[in-house]
Parts: structure tokens; sequence; C-alpha cells
């Protein structure tokens, strides 16, 4: 390739340094899109050459060409680009180059070396690891921040990592990266959150759930703690999934680049580049490679050593036809702003345990009241459509047992029992997958769930399980985040009512307060059972991919002695969510009645369970009965004092 050819006026010394570098940077963000109309340019950006004697120069505004698009010697003989000589900027003349150099994503090549530590499955995940979703390759995982929103923490890496032209937010998210391990079914991590493509950069967050999180960077041994803005001549550091730790320093900054994604998604992508450091060569000369990207750039203090200041996140490096060694970092400043989150600082979390303690896991136990009541029998047709785990359709759980359908992917029946006198106050944890057997294959995911009123709704109430020893109130606060205790509620439905006294109340976990309220169960004692009604005329919805039958109406049955007379108290209820989904699903909307006392042999003729004998026998009566719909006869419920009475 012929050299470059500069074209150099004098230019005044700016009066106000500062001030004429604030403008320059704007003047070029504000024109960089226009410049890249020109299809032959793939970069522009500003640099202060060095001097002979060490020195920085003046301030350039540096273009970059498509070598490929450059007759040999174009550039020594002619600009072959329509750039101007300089841009005057105030009363000073900046003068330009052209430099042939090109770039592309930093998407996972196809040749792939020997597998190391970053790239397999780790229930402690750390910065520096593979990632991705069900459709892309493989990139890194740069960071963990926190959501400014609600506090969540999330895993930060690339919109080309997490998201990709063949998928939306809700995706699932896997850990290593599909490349790596095709086995995505097993490696769900969470599912993308929020993402963005554009001048801030290319960029996107996604929920954890399941998994260890360590904020240490893979071999810095070093967290984002803080935020900072890079400037020229800079020494960085990052640690990628394929070129592990490399150093550079930063040779150009506000770098606005036009990438071609593919799937028909050309972006124009703001940032600064990286250029080789001479006291810090990487062993192969490349600062990065395929599967780089997401990695976080971090600052180097002076004695050397990674700081926790994370100053840009990697997302594309220079091509193979390109000369010399670049890449290229979105601001950290714009990436936080543009998804709305922050550092989060030190972390250590200890991995969700999937196979957890066994012991603690005995399900719902028959004779917590003191007498036996079974749980509920099926059909034919609905034990033909249970999921069975070593040959057993009961799936136990700490204080709680799921009847899990196949065909529906979420719960037919849930039992539990409650200990009110030993509630725990515990921290909510993450939505997870049972992976146990075949399990995996019978859960709904998240991509239902995003964008929409959709909330996932717990069955058997978090706040109902969190009893008992410390130790057994921990694993029962876990278990009520599998998928396969969680059901499609509209959120209106599912938090209603919710106050900060009672972060776990709304509808679906009235009854329960109110029991606790007005009735006056031995010990604090109570037995429930719940689900949803598989109605016939349940609407489908579909979003990102994946597809499930919303339930119109939900049932629960509560069982206690009473501590006064010692008398089993059996009560049977209808709950409704269908003037909640018309609007969702465009069917009808219905009579907007909520709660609704049923008979237990009407519930089990709408659900196909069949109830024990012994609720059946101590069922409570219930007067004042109204029709409605086209279903058994029912009591509606209009306030919380009509629950238990007769």
């Amino acid at each position: 390739m012929a050299p470059t050819r500069r074209v150099r006026k004098k230019a005044a010394d700016p009066a106000d340094p500062a001030e004429f570098e604030r403008v320059l940077r704007a003047h070029v963000r504000s024109r960089a899109a226009q410049w890249l109309a020109d299809p032959r340019l793939t970069s522009v950006g500003l640099t202060r050459p060095t001097t002979a004697a060490g020195r920085r120069g003046p301030w350039t505004v540096q273009f970059t060409v498509d070598s490929a698009a450059v007759p040999e010697g174009a550039l020594a003989a002619a600009r072959p680009v329509d750039v101007p000589p300089v841009i005057r900027i105030g009363d000073v003349d900046v003068p330009t180059e052209v430099v042939p150099r090109s770039f592309k994503p930093a998407y996972l090549p196809v040749a792939l070396p020997a597998k190391d530590p970053r790239k397999v499955r780790a229930e402690v995940v750390s910065p520096g690891l593979s990632v991705g979703n069900l459709h892309t390759s493989a990139g890194t995982i740069g960071a963990f921040v926190r959501d400014r929103r609600s506090g969540e923490l999330l895993l930060l890496s690339n919109w080309h990592v997490l998201h990709g032209p063949q998928a939306a937010l809700g995706v699932t998210v896997v850990q290593p990266g599909r490349h790596d391990d095709n086995r995505v079914e097993a490696n769900g991590i969470g599912v993308l959150l929020r993402s963005h493509l554009g001048p801030a950069g290319d960029c996107a967050v996604a929920r954890i759930s399941g998994r260890g999180v360590s904020s240490q960077a893979w071999e810095l041994g070093v967290s984002v703690t803080a935020i900072g803005d890079p400037e020229l001549g800079d020494a960085v550091v990052k640690s990628g999934r394929t070129t592990g730790v490399t150093r550079g320093r930063v040779t150009r900054i506000e770098v606005n680049t036009r990438l071609d994604y593919g799937g028909g998604v050309v972006a124009i992508v703001g940032g600064f580049e990286v250029g080789l450091d001479p006291q810090a060569l990487p062993p192969d000369g490349e600062i990065s490679r395929g599967g780089d990207s997401g990695a976080a750039w971090m600052a180097v203090d002076r004695r050397g050593k990674p700081a926790p200041v994370m100053l840009g996140l990697h997302f594309a490096g220079d091509a193979e036809r390109s000369e010399g060694e670049f890449a290229l970092a979105c601001y950290a400043q714009s990436v936080m702003t543009a998804l709305d989150v922050e550092p989060a600082g030190e972390l250590a979390l200890p991995p969700v345990a999937q196979g957890g303690d066994d012991a603690l896991r005995a399900g719902y136990d028959r004779d917590f009241l003191g007498r036996a009541i079974v749980p509920p029998t099926f059909t034919a047709a609905r034990r033909r459509d249970l999921a069975v785990l070593e040959g057993d359709a009961e799936l136990r759980y700490c204080h709680f047992s799921v009847w899990l359908s196949r065909q529906r992917k979420y719960a037919l029946c849930v039992a539990w029992n409650i200990d009110g006198a030993s509630f725990k106050r515990l921290k909510r944890t993450g939505f997870q997958v049972d992976r146990r057997g075949d399990l995996p294959a019978h859960q709904l995911t998240d991509a239902i769930y995003r964008m929409n009123p959709l909330d996932r709704g717990h069955i058997a109430r978090r706040a109902d399980l969190c009893w008992g020893p410390m130790e057994e109130a921990r694993q029962a606060n876990r278990d009520s985040f599998f998928y396969t205790n969680i059901v499609p509620q509209h959120e209106a439905f599912n938090q209603s009512g919710n106050t900060a006294d009672d972060p776990e109340g709304g509808l679906w976990g009235r009854l329960e307060n109110t029991l606790f309220d007005s009735e006056n169960p031995r010990a604090l004692k109570l037995t429930l059972m719940a689900g949803p009604v598989f109605g016939a005329q349940d609407r489908r919805f579909e979003q990102n991919g994946e597809q499930c039958l919303l339930p119109d109406e939900f049932w629960k049955v509560v069982a206690y002695v009473d501590e006064a007379s010692g008398a089993l108290r059996a009560y049977a209820f209808l709950l409704t969510q269908k003037h909640l989904l018309g609007p969702l699903t465009e069917g009808l909307d219905l009579a907007p009645w909520v709660w609704a006392r049923i008979g237990l042999a009407d519930l089990g003729e709408r659900t196909g369970l069949r109830f024990p004998k012994v609720l059946l026998e101590h069922e409570q009566p219930f007067a004042a009965v109204e029709s409605v719909l086209d279903g058994p006869r029912l009591r509606l419920i209009h306030s919380d004092d009509q629950f238990f009475s007769r």
C-alpha cells in the first residue's frame, strides 16, 4: 500500500485549548454521518500525531478508507475520497488525513482454537468469559452493572452479541456462546433486557439467573467500580474471550464508524480507537480477534496495573485486509447512559444451586395439619399431559409440589404448606429453569414475558413458602422461582394492591392475607392447592418465537384447622383475569368479576382434578349464589369480608 498522503496547512494556536477541543469533538460528532455517507470511508476520528521529540502535535481529523476500494497508489497520487484538506474551527484550520483502514464487528470466526476455560460453562460467571444468545455465535461478558430503574444486577456486552439481527428483546442469553457449546438448552444464563445500536454505542444488558457472579475480570483481577473518559495516548487493557488479556493505547477519539452487521442492519457507532502499545505488544501482534466483542477496556495506573475504571466497551477490530492493528470501543459513559445502568462494583455472589439440598425438598406435606390431606388426582387426559421426573409426576421442592403440564409448559396444580408462625423475610432471587431430567423442554422461557403486560406469576406465592429454619426458608425462596411454579399472569392481576408493606400482595395473594387477618387457623398453619384453569377458549399468545395459551381463570383451595373448634375447614375459589387479557390478545372482554367462591365438585369438573374426600367432607357452605357466565354456580366476592362468610 502506498504511503499516506497528508495535506497540511499551518494552523493557528487556539486561544483556549480546552474549549477548542470541546468544539472540535462536537463538530466531528455532528458531521460524522454526513461524511460516512461515502461508502468508501470506514470511519472518522480525531488524533494528535507524535512529533520527533515525543510531544503531541496539533489536532488532525483522520479519515479511514476501505483499502479494497482504493486503487494501488491512489492515496499517493490524490485523495480517493471527497475529504476537505482542512476543517475550519473558529479561526483555526485543522488538517485532515486519509489512511487505509477497514473494520468489522468482532464476531467469532468459523475456525476456533482449542477450548479454554473462557469458553466453557461456568457456575460462577465473570467478565472475560464467552457469552451470546440463541442465534449469535460468541462474544465476551464485559462487566456487571446495576439497572438504575430497579437496582437489578445485569450482564453487559454488545448489541451484536446479546441481541443481533435475528433476535428480539427477551431472547435467551447463554454462557458460553452457542459457537463454544451448542447445548444452548442447558446453558441459559438469563434474557436480553435492553439494547442500543447507534452513535452511543453497540451495547446491551441481560438479566441473570441460576449462576453465581464474580465481578473480577478473568485474569485481570479488577472489577468495574467507576467509569472514565479516555484521552489520546492512554494505556488500556481488556480481557476478551479469544485473545485474553491484551494491552493498547488510545490512538483516536470521537471515532464514528459505519459497520454492516448483516441481516440488513447497518449502523454508525461512536467511540474511540485503540492501537498497539509499543511497550506491551501482544504475543501474536493481535489486540483483538473475533469473539472479543463486549470486553471492557479498562484504564491502567501509573505502575502499569489494571485499574477498576472502565473506559470503553470493545465492539470491533480491524478487518483482515486492513493495515495496522486497531480496535474500536464505545465510550463507557455513553453505554451506561443509553442503557440506563451504572457500575455494580465489587461482587462475589455464589451460584443458585440447581440441584439444591434434596434433603430439604420433601415437597407438599400431606399431614401438615395433623390429618391426611392428599393432593388431587387427575382425569386420564390430564394425567397423560403431566411431565415426569424419575417416574414420578409429583415434582418436589421445599414446602411445595408441582404437577407440570407438558402441553401448556406451566403448572396444572401446585400444593403447598404455610407455617405463618415462622415466616422469614428474604430477598428475591432470580427466575430459573429447573434443569433436572427433560423438564427444561416443558417450561416457558422469559421470551413470552418481555415488552408486554404479562408477569411471571407465582402459583405458590414466594412469601408463603419462606418459613422454618433459615436454611430451609432460603431453599424454599430459591425453589419458588423455578419456572415450574410460574404461570403467565396479567400485571394488574399479579400486582394489583401491592404496597410497600406487602410487596407480595396483589389479587393472587389477597386470599392468604385476608385469611390470616380474619380467621383463626391453629398455629397459623395452612394447606393450599392452586393452579390455572385450562379452558377450551383460552387465547393463544405469541411473542419472540414462543407461544402459549393464556389461562383466563385461576383456582385456589385453602384448608386449615380452626383454633376454637378444632374442626377442619376447606374453601374453594376462582379468580379471573379475563377482562384484562382481552386487549392483549384481541379477544372479547367478559364480565369483570374477580374473586368468586365455588364448590369443590364444580371446581373439579372445571379443571379435570379430583379433590380428596376429606376436603369435600369439610367444605364450608356458602349462600347467596349467583349465576356467572356459562360456568357453575358461583358466589361473587365484592369485599374481603366475604371470602370466608357463608
